[in-house]
């Protein structure tokens, strides 16, 4: 039976990248030796972080004055980092509060200096985006989550602050066109649309470098990465690598301009069916709805166990939604082809 993988991460990634990963873990470009086992100072190990590095760039349309990293600890880290390395003490920092992420961000903040929420959607159970919002200009930086798992709501404006904008993309990374140049600090877990776990992206204006506000552990400064190119330690050798595997990818799909356009039509799909559907009700506004990942709920306990059972007999895994939200998810990310979506929704229209 054929699996379609709904799962909100780690997630699914192409299965040519799987093959391609698999023989380097068995033999890295024929060197006779693993990508488990290379030095992350040899000259095979230069040219695949390097590449990584470029096709961020290439794809994203990153321009120059930023800096590309990979980093370890996740995005959890950078909700300390963060504040660690720009938020001065008694400082204030402006935070979009729109789900558990950008809670646990602004959690952490508060260990620095004196964060607060210029908005929330939190009075709704976080079901949809925050509007007619106003960032204060004497913050030290605005910081959102741009795609929220969790709810499933969605931000798409590159938003014109006079503040450092920072944006936790983790799991809309390379989904849709982005506006690198409004963005002061980016950062996304790759195991969504980038790679496998292990990893943790950063694109940092070298410029807001040196808005750092105290003296910060060698480890935890972003100049220290960004001065050693990502290579201050050993970083995640086989995440990088299946990551520069993902976006080589990616950029044969078309690039994230063509992967967008796929992404739309796999949401508007479900959407359309959810919406059409007597059984089954969105849990977003709909102009909050996220491409990535659409949450919905049945009408009562008899009709979920009927879909729950049907989508298992059809191979259709970790459709069920996170503990805090409840009902279902099926999260599009890139590596979803449409028929998966198409299955999903006969699957749906069979429940009567």
């Amino acid at each position: 039976m054929k699996i379609h993988n709904f799962g909100a991460g780690p997630c699914i990634l192409p299965q040519e990248v799987f093959k391609q990963a698999a023989d380097g873990v068995l033999d890295l470009n024929g060197i006779g030796m693993s990508i488990l086992e290379i030095s992350h100072r040899s000259q095979d190990f230069d040219i695949i972080i390097k590449r990584a590095q470029s096709l961020v760039k290439e794809l994203l349309g990153v321009p120059e004055g930023y800096s590309v990293l990979f980093l370890q600890g996740g995005a959890s880290l950078q909700f300390s980092m963060i504040p660690m390395n720009f938020l001065p003490e008694n400082g204030k920092a402006a935070y979009l509060d729109t789900g558990v992420w950008s809670y646990k961000a602004m959690k952490e903040a508060k260990l620095f200096g004196n964060p607060f929420a210029v908005a929330s959607s939190k009075d709704k159970n976080y079901n949809y985006i925050p509007q007619n919002f106003e960032v204060p200009e004497d913050v030290a930086y605005f910081h959102i989550t741009t795609n929220n798992t969790i709810y499933g709501t969605e931000i798409f404006e590159d938003y014109d602050v006079n503040v450092p904008l920072i944006a936790d993309m983790s799991s809309d990374i390379f989904s849709r066109k982005i506006d690198v140049s409004k963005y002061d600090l980016i950062f996304a877990g790759a195991q969504k649309n980038m790679g496998p776990a292990g990893a943790t992206l950063v694109i940092i204006k070298d410029e807001f470098l040196e808005k750092r506000a105290r003296v910060i552990p060698t480890m935890l400064d972003y100049k220290t990465h960004v001065d050693k190119d990502s290579l201050f330690n050993t970083p995640p050798v086989f995440s990088i690598y299946v990551s520069m595997l993902n976006l080589e990818w990616l950029k044969a799909q078309g690039g994230v301009e063509a992967i967008e356009k796929k992404n739309i039509e796999k949401a508007n799909l479900l959407y359309k069916t959810i919406e059409e559907h007597p059984l089954f009700t969105p849990n977003v506004a709909e102009d909050s709805h996220s491409r990535m990942n659409v949450t919905f709920t049945a009408i009562n306990e008899d009709v979920e166990q009927r879909f729950l059972k049907a989508c298992q007999e059809n191979g259709i895994v970790a459709i069920k939604g996170h503990r805090d939200a409840g009902g279902f998810r099926a999260s599009l990310y890139n590596a979803l082809p449409l028929s998966s979506v198409k299955v999903l929704v006969e699957v749906m229209k069979g429940i009567q």
